[in-house]
């Protein structure tokens, strides 16, 4: 059984950035489109950003394209998430998981920006 376990949230401003990590167990990982997913007060829990199992191909949410990274090394089993000129609206719970055949949900972390 894969875990998935994010890291890296936490209280900013407006306009600036945080790097978020998704370490994930088992060597399954690396063969999956991985993806952020954000789940902000009040809505459902969102798709924005996937990278395919070689990291050659990236895709983001509208909202996302253009501030929002994603990367992966599947050596460590670790898909990252660089997020820059952070809006009020990038607040939520930031989730990793498979596109696919998704795995458990791990706890996830918190993202919140202030203005």
């Amino acid at each position: 059984q894969v875990q998935l376990v994010e890291s890296g949230g936490g209280l900013v401003q407006a306009g600036e950035s945080l790097r978020l990590s998704c370490a994930a167990s088992g060597s399954i990982f690396s063969r999956n489109v991985m993806g952020w997913y954000r789940q902000a007060p009040g809505k459902q829990r969102e798709l924005v950003a996937s990278i395919t199992s070689l990291g050659n191909t990236k895709n983001y949410a509208d909202s996302v394209k253009g501030r929002f990274t994603i990367s992966r090394d599947n050596a460590k089993n670790t898909v990252y998430l660089q997020m820059n000129s952070l809006k009020i609206g990038d607040t939520g719970v930031y989730y990793c998981n498979a596109v696919y055949n998704q795995y458990v949900w791990g706890q996830g972390t918190q993202v919140t920006v202030s203005s």
